[in-house]
């Protein structure tokens, strides 16, 4: 193994006691062994440290921080890494044992992409589990591409999800890290990805490899509504001009967070978002979502979370 490792994996780990040792044992069980461990403790106040300080293996480097914000803490991580390639995930997903020889893999065969990723699946809970849904790409057809174009295939779920994902160090050190005035995983991940996007080519391989846990405890993406400050998607609007695939994708983005400050009660905010909409570029359940007023919204939301993914249905409006 080389002095300088090619991934660097970076672990923002805030109050994951629960999670983080199944984290951490998915990436000692990796096939490819030529990384580093950095593991940034956001702050916190449960038994996270206990549990990371128990591993005994050298690749692993731990740092404590008072508690800033994902954004801050991956900064961090990102400032301290030794390796060509960042590679992320987060401190309650898991990776197959192959992960990082296929994004090795994906690396050789594309060395001048600005973004590598991987297939994955999404946990909503022990009976439902789903393999990602890209557009017009067959996320589980084993191979290895460069993404034609990003924001259209990133439509139902997204190409590039932070889990899965490896970034070459040197192209951070150009296009720039995670927006910190982004809070409480409210968009800082998408951001990065669409600057990345509209500069450098995307490699893409269709091997599941990682799983997406959404139903883990003191899940950021948890945090109240009115709490998070998100990504300003009009910081895109002069690219979005001649790019209608970016367009539509950003106004994927505005319907969600629409919804979102819907659900809260904050339904100027909600308004705000929606009128930046071009209608063209959604699908009917989602013109009917937006239209619904708080109580039913909310009710089918409750439904789809109670009974549908109990049920081990997958129901989205995305599709």
């Amino acid at each position: 193994m080389s002095s300088k490792p090619l991934f660097s994996i970076i672990i923002p780990l805030y109050n994951k006691g629960n999670t983080i040792s199944n984290t951490l044992t998915s990436v000692l069980k990796q096939s490819y062994v030529d990384y580093e461990v950095i593991i940034i403790n956001d702050g916190s106040t449960d038994h996270s440290e206990e549990i990371v300080l128990n591993f005994n293996d050298k690749r692993i480097h731990y740092f404590f921080t008072k508690n800033n914000g994902v954004s801050i803490a991956r900064n961090l991580g990102i400032e301290k890494a030794n390796g060509k390639l960042i590679a992320f995930l987060d401190a309650d997903d898991y990776w197959y044992p192959n992960h990082l020889e296929i994004l090795s893999q994906l690396y050789q065969k594309f060395p001048d992409a600005g973004l590598y990723t991987t297939s994955y699946e999404k946990r909503f809970n022990s009976k439902a589990t789903f393999t990602a849904n890209f557009n017009k790409i067959d996320s589980q057809g084993k191979s290895f591409m460069l993404v034609e174009d990003f924001f259209d295939s990133s439509l139902i779920d997204v190409i590039a999800w932070t889990s899965a994902c490896a970034v070459p160090k040197n192209i951070l050190d150009t296009i720039g890290v995670f927006d910190t005035s982004i809070t409480h995983g409210a968009g800082e991940d998408t951001d990065l990805w669409i600057r990345i996007a509209l500069t450098y080519e995307v490699a893409l391989a269709t091997y599941v490899t990682a799983t997406y846990i959404l139903d883990a405890n003191n899940r950021i993406s948890n945090t109240n509504t009115l709490k998070r400050n998100f990504m300003d998607l009009n910081k895109f609007n002069e690219e979005e001009i001649g790019n209608q695939s970016l367009k539509r994708y950003l106004d994927q983005n505005r319907y969600a967070i629409s919804l979102l400050y819907k659900s809260a009660g904050d339904h100027e905010t909600a308004k705000k978002y929606k009128k930046e909409i071009d209608y063209k570029n959604l699908n009917t359940k989602q013109k009917i979502l937006l239209a619904a007023p708080k109580f039913l919204y909310n009710f089918l939301k409750t439904i789809k979370s109670k009974l549908i993914l109990n049920a081990g249905i997958k129901l989205s409006a995305f599709e």
